[in-house]
């Protein structure tokens, strides 16, 4: 068995991208699983940690040359290695800031790719054949490469291996319709030829993906006619000279129209291939999937649809799945399980005698998610083959008994009113268990009550919705309407419930949730219910700030003198931002919606469009807001209390910078903003003084971290430390 999971955009693509070309050369293993290496068709190389979604450095060539392979992670030294304009080698690390002063040597022929291993030397591929390791390719550059491939013999994919700690090269070519394998020993120095044969005329290979398992490379090739060949690679052939390398058909994917474009492959573990640009049946017509094979059933296990058309690009790194499509590159998380045909029979035994209905619909809604257990964990009642014990048929009647409630509920709250409907789902919310399948079930529910509520507009159960948000058991992606539903009924608690309780709302909607709280007025908020927790210690408008200073001067260092004046800071200086004397610009309850929208979670790139749609009379009021909320956050140590859901210091910032980069312009030119982007640039100003200051104690704390701490006697001691 195997699953996609929900995946996320690692970065866009370069802007001008053809359809035939995505702008991405290639993506490369970084330090760790957590890190890898992006390299663009162009002058990039750009390292990014996949968590966070956020590059950690990039570098680029000057203006007229170009990284012409993908770049890698030197295993041993920790460097970066990529080629220049197919001759130039280039060598850098991570504290090397401008590329051409990095390492640079000339080559004497031009270099097809580079490839990395974990425990050895990187191997350098040319492009007519020939391959060195690198080390013995810096010590003479300019060294003579031989021709291996004869006249218009082109490479069209290569790998490596490591067998007993020898690097193993394996890489593809055409030649006027016609396929061959070469494998490239370097220790002893052989090389072996292998002739794949062609499919007919207008058929070719355009994937390659291999693996290596005692001692024998499989090497799977996908044709353009949607045919997947296995060939198996001995690494010790008993025949000399080129041989005729026999393949059998290990699957045929359903292609409409006879011919594939642009796909690609990728091997998985156990037994399982993921194909980029080959749809999963053949009624998909022209859309793009990801899908997941299963090889030794040839079955479909996942697939999930790319937007934007694909370029036929898939690459496979530590359980994810990289694929460009559209204008992003999507990061994919996948999990792949070993399949036996006793389990998948046993699995279609228990559906039939159960005959439940719900578990039909849970089949057909893949995109549901558990995010208890997202990605890689165990389903909490996952059916495991084997001897029916008497606690697996307590779970199978449990299970049952949970699928019979799930619809016998769909079936009561149908045509019923709204008192009606609390009374039947007071009893499954307060009686089920927390599982998987009661996730599923409550999504069903909430996508029917919505329907309703969306049909019948005297028909809307806010309690029953509240109380399905509470369970924590709903996101966005399982029923799209229910936030939205929230703000066009103006039921701003069942918005902020959704805001603490989705984890994966779209930025669209966050910006629609933010432009309707800072458009209700106060008054609006009166007779509602708020949870104000996080907010109950902050001021009313029109209220000075006055708090307990936890250690935070607000004394502006704009001043040329080195010292920080002790006064304390006089409360009718108004015009500074971290002035005490500042005053809220909203109600309790309309900061905690906003607070609530600060804490979400979001992409810049995608955040970023959406913001410009907000007006700049709202722009400037959340901007007065996070500055209220700043300042209190340095200043008042009951905002740092654990329990509170109050904003971070640092994603107050990160706000103030997207708002200001998404209405710059607009602030500029507004009269109103005037004083509040001069507040803004005080700020600034103090806040690199203030680390101006800092730094001139590096000295003392570098004398403090030499000092031998010596041993405590008793529980009290006094000591003397001399720093000079």
């Amino acid at each position: 068995m195997a699953e996609l999971y929900e995946g996320f955009t690692l970065c866009g693509l370069a802007a001008g991208q053809s359809r035939e070309n995505s702008g991405l050369l290639g993506i490369e293993p970084g330090r760790d699983t957590d890190h890898v290496i992006v390299t663009g068709a162009g002058r990039t190389v750009t390292v990014y940690k996949v968590s966070d979604q956020k590059p950690l450095g990039s570098w680029a060539a000057k203006q007229g040359q170009a990284v012409t392979c993908p770049a890698v992670l030197h295993g041993q030294t920790g460097e970066y290695v990529a080629v220049q304009d197919s001759k130039v080698l280039r060598i850098w690390r991570d504290e090397d800031i401008n590329f051409e002063k990095v390492f640079k040597a000339t080559l004497s022929a031009a270099v097809s790719r580079i490839h990395a291993l974990p425990s050895s030397e990187p191997l350098v591929l040319f492009q007519r054949g020939a391959v060195r390791q690198l080390d013995a390719l810096l010590a003479a550059p300019q060294q003579a490469v031989e021709e291996v491939l004869s006249e218009e013999e082109v490479i069209r994919w290569s790998s490596c291996f490591l067998e007993a700690e020898q690097p193993l090269l394996l890489f593809s070519t055409e030649k006027s319709g016609e396929c061959f394998l070469y494998l490239q020993k370097l220790s002893p120095n052989v090389l072996h030829k292998y002739n794949i044969g062609s499919e007919g005329k207008g058929v070719c290979p355009i994937g390659f993906t291999a693996t290596l398992e005692n001692k024998c490379i499989t090497l799977m090739c996908l044709y353009s006619n949607g045919c997947v060949y296995k060939l198996l690679v001995s690494l010790h052939p008993s025949a000399e000279g080129e041989q005729h390398l026999p393949k059998s058909l290990l699957m045929k994917l359903p292609v409409s129209e006879g011919v594939l474009h642009r796909a690609a492959i990728a091997c998985l573990e156990e037994g399982h291939i993921a194909i980029v640009g080959a749809p999963p049946s053949a009624s998909t017509g022209d859309r793009d999937f990801l899908c997941i094979w299963n090889t030794n059933f040839q079955t479909l296990q996942a697939s999930k649809e790319l937007a934007g058309g694909t370029y036929g690009q898939l690459w496979c790194n530590a359980g994810k799945l990289y694929v460009t499509h559209g204008k992003v590159l999507t990061v994919l998380p996948y999990r792949c399980e070993k399949s036996s045909l006793a389990a998948a029979l046993g699995k279609l035994k228990q559906t039939s005698t159960q005959e439940i209905h719900f578990s039909l619909a849970v089949t057909l809604s893949p995109s549901v998610l558990n995010w208890n257990s997202f990605p890689h964990e165990e389903p909490a009642l996952q059916l495991r083959t084997g001897m029916r014990t008497r606690s697996r048929r307590r779970s199978l009647k449990s299970q049952a008994t949970l699928a019979t409630s799930v619809n016998q509920v769909l079936e009561d709250i149908m045509g019923v009113s709204r008192e009606e409907v609390e009374e039947v789902l007071e009893p499954f919310l307060s009686c089920t268990p927390v599982s998987p399948q009661f996730q599923l079930g409550l999504a069903h529910i909430a996508v029917e009550l919505l329907k309703r509520s969306q049909a019948d507009p005297g028909f809307y159960p806010q309690s029953v919705l509240a109380r399905l948000a509470q369970t924590g058991r709903l996101s966005h992606s399982s029923c799209p309407g229910f936030l939205m539903l929230a703000l066009e009924k103006r039921d701003y608690f069942l918005a902020q419930l959704c805001l603490q309780h989705f984890p994966d709302i779209p930025e669209p909607v966050t910006c629609a949730c933010l432009k309707a709280f800072l458009s209700v007025a106060d008054a609006d908020l009166v007779r509602v219910s708020v949870d104000l927790e996080g907010v109950s210690l902050m001021d009313g408008p029109g209220q000075s700030l006055e708090g307990v200073q936890n250690g935070f001067s607000p004394v502006l260092l704009e001043e040329d003198s080195c010292d920080v004046q002790l006064t304390p800071p006089k409360l009718d200086q108004s015009s500074s931002w971290t002035d005490v004397s500042l005053t809220c610009p909203v109600g309790l309850k309309k900061s905690a919606l906003l607070n609530e929208i600060i804490q979400s979670s979001y992409s810049e790139s995608f955040l970023l469009p959406h913001l410009k749609d907000l007006s700049a009379q709202q722009v400037i009021l959340f901007l007065q807001y996070l500055q209220y909320l700043y300042v209190r956050s340095s200043g008042d140590v009951y905002t740092q209390l654990p329990g509170l859901r109050a904003p971070t210091m640092t994603q107050i910032m990160d706000w103030v910078s997207l708002l200001l980069d998404a209405h710059f312009a607009v602030l500029v030119m507004a009269p109103e903003a005037k004083e509040l982007l001069a507040q803004l640039h005080r700020f600034v100003r103090s806040q690199v003084r203030l680390y101006s200051e800092l730094g001139k104690i590096q000295g003392t704390l570098q004398e403090l971290s030499k000092i031998n701490k010596a041993q405590e006697i008793g529980l009290y001691s006094i000591e003397v430390i001399e720093l000079f």
